[in-house]
């Protein structure tokens, strides 16, 4: 194992975070983030934080939260599940043709962004009565039922959108993309998660949780924290649900796949998979065992990076991005980053750049280059060379991709 990379930033008042964030900015309401969920009496040992850490809503992104005897909703988040599928294929670059039509082929095959405020004319999602018949079937034969016995307990935890948001893509951070190797193979790569049915599950437990701590007089620096101590109905109820919303993502990503790779057919005739389909949640929590216990492990924008575990690591838009193997770091729970992390919020970003810089940091990747793209331009994220340099010690790179083609609602 490469030497270790991380530094021990002890909290005042108690707590401890491990921090593999050498050489990348963290900005102060972050490290504020991390030393409030590191106070927690129920943390084990101490936080993780990884190289792509920002601030986020709830609790800091990029960070793992071992918890021994509670969970905490706003940790895991609304985006439940959110993860990354990644193929490789025999494809060769020239064998794509024009990568414009086939920008708008993916476009056209798979339901993205978001209009009509989510409502039924919403075109990121398939119309109700039009649902196709595979979605359809893996929504009946693989999700409704446990879906509508969770509903039954708790009813205001059923969202508008439900199975014509399976197989989409959404907003924001999503995408689908055209990458190549160092060989020139093709490689098909997606990011999704669990859509308007696992906004709908964080958002009612979230709200849930902060009740709860009103209800027994519980202040915590930041209620966000809010939590669900073990052995108590809503815990049980909670983890049921987030795990039934991070089977949901990984069908979404799945028929998502599915339709790349019939669309790509359409265009280059018959092509072969190699090795296996990669698949990693990044947004989710899990039972593991760590140091002899049997505890929650909550990635809040991480990948699960146990020993020879496959995973992906994904640049912005403009930059690149990594196959990689975990070492089994038990300092960081067997954990690696998720992506490169924002420098900046998507408001910033917006008034930062321009449409010229944008075209620039762009350049001969085939996607929108148009104003409604700035906050996800690649200037608002962190540079992904130093975000990988960074966790030496938690992955090891196997393919570096280079995006040619990138979908974004």
């Amino acid at each position: 194992m490469s030497k270790r990379c991380y530094d021990v930033h002890q909290v005042a008042g108690g707590g401890l975070i491990k921090m593999w964030t050498r050489g990348v900015p963290v900005e102060d309401a972050a490290l504020r983030q991390l030393e409030n969920t590191a106070r927690l009496p129920f943390i084990f040992k101490w936080v993780a934080a990884m190289p792509d850490v920002h601030f986020g809503m709830g609790a800091t992104v990029g960070s793992v939260i071992p918890t021994l005897g509670a969970v905490i909703p706003a940790a895991v988040g609304v985006d439940i599940g959110c993860g990354m599928d990644a193929l490789h294929t025999n494809l060769r670059a020239e064998d794509l043709g024009d990568l414009t039509r086939l920008r708008h082929r993916i476009e056209a095959a798979i339901p993205n962004g978001r209009t009509d405020n989510g409502g039924k004319n919403d075109k990121g999602g398939w119309n109700v009565k039009d649902v196709p018949p595979d979605v359809q079937d893996v929504w009946d034969q693989m999700l409704k039922d446990t879906y509508d016995d969770l509903c039954g307990a708790h009813p205001r935890m059923r969202a508008r959108n439900t199975v014509n948001h399976l197989g989409t893509l959404g907003t924001g951070n999503h995408f689908i993309e055209i990458c190549l190797d160092k060989w020139g193979d093709v490689w098909f790569m997606l990011h999704s998660g669990s859509r308007g049915c696992g906004n709908r599950i964080g958002s009612y437990f979230i709200r849930q949780a902060k009740e709860e701590l009103k209800k027994w007089f519980i202040d915590l620096p930041d209620n966000n924290l809010a939590y669900f101590p073990q052995k108590t109905e809503l815990f049980n109820d909670y983890l049921r649900a987030v795990q039934w919303a991070q089977e949901f993502a990984r069908w979404n990503r799945h028929l998502m796949m599915e339709r790349v790779k019939k669309t790509v057919k359409k265009i280059t005739g018959k092509f072969e998979i190699i090795g296996e389909p990669i698949s990693c949640h990044h947004n989710y929590v899990t039972w593991e065992r760590h140091f002899g216990k049997n505890i929650l492990i909550t990635r809040k924008g991480a990948v699960n990076a146990s020993l020879n575990r496959m995973g992906i690591i994904p640049g912005s838009m403009g930059a690149r991005s990594y196959i990689v193997r975990g070492l089994g770091n038990r300092d960081s729970f067997h954990s690696c980053s998720h992506g490169a992390g924002r420098v900046m919020s998507r408001g910033d970003a917006k008034r930062r750049f321009t449409l010229k810089d944008h075209l620039e940091a762009t350049e001969g990747v085939e996607c929108r280059k148009d104003r409604g793209i700035l906050d996800e331009t690649p200037g608002a994220y962190k540079d992904i060379g130093t975000v990988m340099a960074a966790q030496t010690d938690l992955v090891e790179i196997v393919h570096e991709l280079k995006q040619i083609v990138c979908v974004k609602g």
